[in-house]
């Protein structure tokens, strides 16, 4: 078995994912074990479970579709892992974190260590006050499920070049959900809800950045929010239709063209944040 497979499981490693998972508390999944449960269950059988993740025989089980109203109406679905497998991909997610942060670009923002929303407004403002006053707002449409896997799992590939732990991802992303008691197979997407996700959103989003610092451009990426600032409308209309092209086709993903706009600061809203210039100054 792989030296970072035995990482992941190492006695050490799981003990610190389970701290995590019991701290952050959250409902139960399909099998019903409850966080207050979660120690007991893992003493009866997280040696069984151990051996089939090492044997790649170890299945995780579907997530619960749960719906979650969002402010501005409709609904995000999250998806509830049980509490063991918030365990193994917490575990995956503690080792993959140090191998892939020094990739990542300086100007995303989410999910990631001694990073947060404020620091993107900061810069955002900095742009602002740079005289960058133009700005494309591109909206991914419904990011989280539409992950293209296979690119995804390329990416990751890429850089950790292992079969074993690979495997194991793979098998999160496919593990299917659960909704209103049927079982619905998940071939694109990564469950948004689980441990895991937000760190492969960044490995698969990663490859943006990386596109637009080429290009020169000042750009910062939240999660899957990302706002690119220019100096005139006619450059925004440029790279709105050009970052739009290369998001479709490089990474699959699909571009909201009534949500992605061209606008100036003070139509924006981003990350719950609005701006304003003081006319005074």
């Amino acid at each position: 078995m792989s030296e970072m497979l035995e990482r992941i499981l190492s006695d050490e490693n799981i003990k610190t994912a389970y701290k995590r998972v019991y701290a952050n508390k959250g409902a139960g999944g399909v099998d019903g074990v409850t966080v207050q449960e979660l120690e007991e269950y893992m003493q009866k059988n997280w040696n069984c479970i151990k051996e089939q993740i090492r044997k790649r025989t170890y299945k995780p089980q579907p997530v619960k579709r749960v719906e979650i109203p969002k402010p501005n109406g409709g609904v995000r679905k999250l998806g509830i892992p049980t509490v063991i497998d918030r365990v193994i991909e917490q575990a995956i997610t503690q080792i993959l974190t140090p191998i892939f942060e020094p990739l990542f670009s300086d100007y995303s923002y989410g999910f990631r260590p001694n990073r947060k929303c404020e620091q993107a407004i900061v810069k955002l403002l900095e742009y602002f006050n740079d005289g960058y006053l133009w700005v494309v707002d591109i909206d991914l449409e419904k990011f989280f499920d539409n992950v293209p896997q296979d690119k995804l799992m390329s990416y990751v590939g890429r850089v950790i070049h292992d079969g074993d732990t690979e495997s194991l991802i793979r098998k999160y992303l496919k593990a299917g959900v659960m909704e209103n008691g049927k079982y619905k197979s998940t071939d694109i997407g990564t469950p948004q809800g689980g441990n895991l996700s937000p760190v492969l959103s960044n490995i698969m989003l990663n490859e943006l950045d990386k596109e637009l610092e080429s290009r020169g451009q000042h750009f910062t990426r939240y999660a899957d929010d990302v706002v690119i600032v220019v100096k005139s409308k006619a450059a925004a209309t440029r790279v709105m239709y050009s970052i739009t092209k290369w998001i479709e086709k490089e990474l699959g993903l699909k571009v909201n063209a009534t949500k992605t706009k061209i606008t100036p600061p003070s139509k924006l809203k981003y990350l719950g944040f609005g701006f304003w210039k003081d006319k005074s100054e």
